[in-house]
């Protein structure tokens, strides 16, 4: 087990206790209530700390797939002048919706030379408040199968644009469900990387993974006990999988530049981590 702490105020990281509770696919009132009591003062602002790409990208918005007789809209961001064999990866929106953060979080992510495809899981809306944030997360936090079906839809899209390798990020609400694209992705993920997303614990739900997973967490974040991140990992590892597991000394929602809980130092680390372990696996 990897675990490693990374203390950017020179704190020294101590372990929250916290009484682990069953890990399901599926969210529970507890998990949206802690969820809303996370973000109740936050809103999807822009704070003037959104990173622009390195490089030249192109981006459009493309059906992926159709679920249930509907189409599957979401944006794409690619390198002016990709490879046709470019790396994918899935990129999961935060319980925000695909709003204007994620699409440039897909942007950067294309200046590293992939091509991003952002899903969505809300259908075109997005929150605005927390209160409105809840009850999308809600509506689509019950639909597990069609969400499992949503990813599986991105993951063969990127793979039939041409990509050999596929990874998936998320964050918040997308961070648990980055983990399910690669649960659902199997052999075909390569790399999946997780932004304080709620753990799964149970080993006959974290079998399913094939690629190594990168987690990264706040120890400051009160919705997500790093004791049930250590369960996750320990899992990982008696089932034979590669994971590492990073804490900052942040709370939740430090990666997110248009929040109010974000944090440079933790956020820029994180990114730095995540592209430095994408690159790794899927080029």
């Amino acid at each position: 087990m990897r675990i490693l702490p990374f203390v950017l105020s020179g704190a020294v990281l101590a372990a929250i206790a916290a009484p682990l509770k069953a890990q399901q696919v599926a969210m529970t009132d507890d998990d949206a209530a802690r969820m809303h009591a996370l973000h109740q003062h936050d809103a999807p602002v822009p704070s003037g700390a959104v990173q622009p790409p390195r490089a030249e990208v192109v981006s459009d918005t493309v059906t992926y797939g159709t679920a249930d007789g509907k189409p599957l809209v979401g944006f794409r961001s690619r390198p002016k002048n990709a490879r046709k064999d470019a790396p994918g990866i899935v990129v999961v929106h935060e319980w925000w919706g695909l709003n204007d953060n994620i699409r440039a979080a897909t942007e950067r992510l294309a200046g590293e030379g992939y091509v991003a495809l952002a899903v969505d899981l809300y259908g075109g809306k997005v929150g605005t408040t927390p209160d409105s944030a809840m009850a999308l997360m809600r509506v689509a936090s019950a639909n597990v199968e069609g969400n499992r079906a949503n990813l599986s839809a991105a993951i063969d899209y990127l793979r039939a644009q041409g990509a050999k390798k596929v990874g998936t990020i998320g964050w918040c609400f997308g961070g648990r469900w980055s983990l399910q694209a690669g649960l659902v992705g199997g052999p075909r993920v390569q790399a999946v990387v997780m932004f304080y997303g709620q753990p799964i614990t149970d080993p006959t739900v974290l079998q399913q993974l094939q690629a190594p997973l990168l987690g990264l967490f706040g120890s400051q974040d009160t919705g997500i006990p790093v004791d049930s991140v250590k369960a996750m990992a320990a899992a990982l590892d008696k089932l034979g999988r590669t994971e590492t597991m990073l804490f900052f000394d942040a709370g939740h929602g430090f990666a997110n530049p248009s929040g109010k809980n974000y944090n440079a130092a933790a956020a820029e680390a994180g990114w730095r981590r995540s592209t430095e372990f994408l690159a790794h696996y899927l080029k």
